[in-house]
């Protein structure tokens, strides 16, 4: 990859820690900068982070509830100041913007197509998996600002722990939603909080399931499990969502 040369496949296809020596400085320094706002403007925490400290050769999938671009934010943070990779899947409208398209790409944004079996995106994020590196999905596919607001939740992560052979770790984020208040723009300063939950390995589905029930299982269990973590914390936070 050359610095000035490469393009954003090459970001998406390639090992985040062959990215060129500036990209790589950008990226920490990027980091660096949204960690110390973040943890001053919203005073995140993450609890039970120890499924994603874990050492091996593979890295997770890790799905969580959407409620704020913060919380994209905050993850990516954290997972990078732990020592680890991420590669946040984002729906590829984000790349009708060039230089939204040239940020993302750099700090290991894989794009996907929405609604349609994007085998492309797949791949990548299999790759990725299989370096090592994290991949985040929210699987809400967009942020949920109110309770009842209608959700539609987009499948498919189990195939890609699958592909990997990779975990999931289900997890999720309270408080976000709380950044802006209804009709503003403006950021406040608010308490936050994240948590996840203990992986989740295709062999826990039970065995006497055929491949595609197994796979719809372990998504409905691990998507029981983010909002069981979900509904905890707002429980111990009355009021906060």
């Amino acid at each position: 990859m050359k610095a000035f040369r490469s393009t954003a496949d090459d970001y998406y296809d390639n090992p985040m820690d062959d990215y060129p020596l500036p990209t790589r400085i950008f990226y920490d320094v990027v980091i660096w900068v949204l960690f110390l706002f973040s943890k001053a403007m919203w005073r995140w925490k993450m609890e039970h982070p120890e499924p994603l400290q874990r050492t091996g050769e593979k890295g997770s999938v890790v799905i969580s509830n959407h409620t704020s671009m913060a919380e994209v934010i905050t993850i990516v943070c954290h997972i990078r100041r732990t020592g680890g990779r991420v590669r946040p899947i984002m729906k590829s409208e984000f790349n009708k913007n060039a230089l939204v398209k040239w940020f993302f790409a750099r700090v290991g944004g894989i794009p996907v197509e929405r609604g349609t079996a994007d085998m492309t995106a797949l791949r990548r994020a299999q790759h990725a998996l299989q370096r090592g590196e994290h991949v985040l999905i929210f699987p809400e596919g967009t942020r949920i600002r109110t309770d009842d607001q209608p959700v539609t939740v987009h499948g498919g992560f189990a195939i890609i722990a699958q592909m990997a052979k990779a975990d999931i770790i289900p997890m999720a984020v309270c408080g976000f939603r709380d950044i802006t208040k209804n009709g503003s723009h403006l950021m406040r300063p608010v308490k936050t909080w994240m948590r996840c939950g203990d992986p989740l390995f295709l062999t826990d589905a039970p065995a006497d399931l055929k491949r595609k029930e197994r796979l719809q299982w372990v998504e409905d269990e691990a998507l029981r499990r983010m909002y069981a973590i979900r509904d905890a914390m707002r429980a111990e936070h009355p009021g906060r969502r």
